[in-house]
């Protein structure tokens, strides 16, 4: 098959799903191998990049899928109903973090680093889309494990999960001295409020 008709191919492919379609499967279906089809799709994003494009490839945790490109948001908008626009509060957003960078994790073990009960933060998290269940925990119970969604990646503009920023120690440190000032400010007013009485 000459290469025009593989790029073909694989934009037919990618346009039709609409979803991220993984590597190996387009690979079956344009015979090659995943080497040679990862560069020729790597060559279909570099032809998707110029101004003159509306679309564009991604890659996606060893997937690719065809979408929209983020600056044809304002133009679109015009054409189609406005989209809701979701807003992560500070407890989504912490609550995400732990689930991104300590996942597969459970419920408890959330709520074990926040603090406090996380129901509702996960539960919103799923409505959105950011978090899914990746399976159940073997133990007592066999509790639900949580783990990013594909869209997580998609929202935030990462391939993968590699992608994550890398916490450095001394940024590490200082959220460990504020953690523990905060937990001495509540274990005062807790000794003030017993005083009080």
């Amino acid at each position: 098959m000459q290469l025009s008709k593989i790029e073909a191919v694989i934009e037919a492919i990618l346009f039709t799903m609409g979803t991220s379609v993984p590597v190996d499967s387009i690979a079956k279906v344009i015979e090659q191998d995943e080497k040679t089809t990862k560069k020729i799709i790597k060559n279909m994003i570099d032809k998707y990049q110029g101004e003159d494009r509306g679309i564009q490839i991604i890659e996606l945790d060893n997937a690719y899928q065809m979408c929209t490109k983020a600056a044809m948001y304002d133009d679109l908008r015009k054409i189609t109903a406005q989209p809701k626009k979701v807003v992560l509060s500070d407890i989504l957003l912490e609550t995400l973090s732990i689930i991104a960078y300590k996942q597969p994790i459970t419920k408890a073990e959330i709520e074990h680093i926040r603090g406090v009960r996380s129901d509702h933060a996960v539960n919103k998290l799923i409505d959105y889309d950011l978090v899914c269940e990746v399976g159940r925990m073997d133990a007592p119970g066999r509790p639900l494990l949580f783990g990013t969604s594909e869209a997580f990646l998609r929202n935030f503009g990462m391939q993968s999960l590699e992608d994550l920023p890398i916490i450095k120690d001394e940024e590490l440190a200082k959220f460990k001295t504020e953690a523990e000032e905060e937990v001495q400010l509540e274990i005062n007013d807790v000794t003030t409020e017993k005083k009080n009485l």
